[in-house]
């Protein structure tokens, strides 16, 4: 399982511009953490992070972010739509 900043790295080189606040943030946070299990700032751990995430991506698109949201649901458990 990849760490979730090279997750992070990945999503900015394919996603030039990031206009939805809530999926920039969240990516912000993932550029910090390491394994889906650790916590990020106060009490949000990698999953709530993954989840706003995947909550505010719909405007991300193409096979690079399909990958990277199935790697990311899978991760936390979520079923694929």
């Amino acid at each position: 399982m990849r760490a979730l900043h090279e997750i992070a790295k990945e999503i900015r080189a394919d996603w030039q511009i990031i206009n939805n606040e809530g999926a920039r943030e969240a990516l912000e946070c993932m550029e910090k953490m390491g394994d889906i299990t650790e916590r990020s700032g106060g009490s949000s751990n990698g999953c709530s992070v993954v989840s706003e995430f995947l909550t505010n991506t719909m405007g991300w698109r193409g096979e690079t972010a399909r990958r990277i949201k199935k790697e990311l649901r899978k991760m936390c458990g979520h079923p694929s739509p």
